[in-house]
């Protein structure tokens, strides 16, 4: 150990050791806590600008070795050699049933609404590219792609009758016609 290392191991392990020990219950790991923190303390001495910092360098590299003792000893579980793989639930998900029945929706709605849903909704078109793929203009298309939200919308709630959990999700839907499979 260097002079200044000796020093502050002469000053400050006893309190340091008391501080660990208040935070860890085994001897052994407060002794091998404290070997840690000083030779950390001995690598980084030369980090300390300060000298009236010490005490609270000393402490936070104690503070930090002990957090890392803790790391180390979190349980792991050992997985076994052959995963076992449980079977997905055999009935979709509401979600996903109505979905599957939103193409028979949108083949209801009129030619020039359902062409705007298909290409921004369905095929990734921009608007601004619906409008220049379609020859009009861009507030133009927005009305139309908006108006085709609205229809679609107004054909679902007359098609079915929908059931959301407190946050809004879809919990279920019950048809009320048959434009939509359940």
């Amino acid at each position: 150990m260097t002079p200044a290392t000796t020093e502050i191991w002469e000053e400050f392990s006893d309190d340091l050791r008391g501080f660990i020990g208040k935070r860890v219950d085994d001897p052994q790991d407060v002794e091998d806590i404290l070997q840690d923190v000083f030779i950390k303390i001995h690598n980084r001495i030369d980090t300390l600008r300060d000298d009236q910092r010490l005490l609270g360098w000393l402490y936070q590299i104690t503070r930090n070795t002990i957090i890392d003792h803790y790391r180390k000893q979190r349980p792991w579980l050992d997985l076994s050699e052959v995963l076992v793989e449980y079977p997905l639930e055999e009935e979709e998900s509401p979600r996903a049933q109505l979905a599957a029945g939103l193409k028979n929706v949108i083949c209801c709605l009129p030619e020039k609404y359902r062409q705007a849903l298909v290409l921004t909704e369905f095929k990734g078109f921009s608007q601004a590219q619906l409008a220049e793929s379609l020859g009009m203009s861009l507030s133009g298309a927005k009305s139309r792609v908006q108006r085709g939200r609205e229809m679609l919308r107004q054909a679902l709630l007359d098609c079915c009758h929908f059931e959301f959990d407190r946050r809004g999700n879809l919990r279920d839907f019950i048809p009320r016609q048959a434009c939509c499979k359940k």
